[in-house]
């Protein structure tokens, strides 16, 4: 599966870079494949190992933050890898015909 999610302090300071920081730091950690952008992060894995790599990370910002609002959105297709990059592949092929 893969999931798109953000986490965001509430009730800080302008900046939620630090906080976020350590929660990008959590899922690169993970192992799982993953990448970040300026909206959100992916990883890809099993539910189980994803939704506890997204717990820690939510964890991780709550230590700064006496609020957390985490979005998450998941494709779950079973029997599929590598799907975080064969998707974009795929997609760019038909781009390039």
């Amino acid at each position: 599966m893969i999931v798109g999610f953000s986490i965001t302090p509430i009730g800080v300071n302008e900046s939620v870079s630090p906080a976020v920081a350590e929660a990008v730091k959590i899922v690169r950690e993970s192992g799982l494949p993953n990448e970040t952008n300026a909206m959100s992060t992916l990883i890809e894995g099993e539910w189980d190992e994803v939704m506890a790599v997204i717990k820690r990370a939510a964890d991780a910002v709550a230590a700064h933050s006496p609020r957390v609002s985490v979005e998450i959105k998941a494709d779950i297709r079973q029997g599929v890898e590598h799907a975080l990059t064969s998707k974009v592949e795929s997609l760019e092929n038909k781009l390039s015909a």
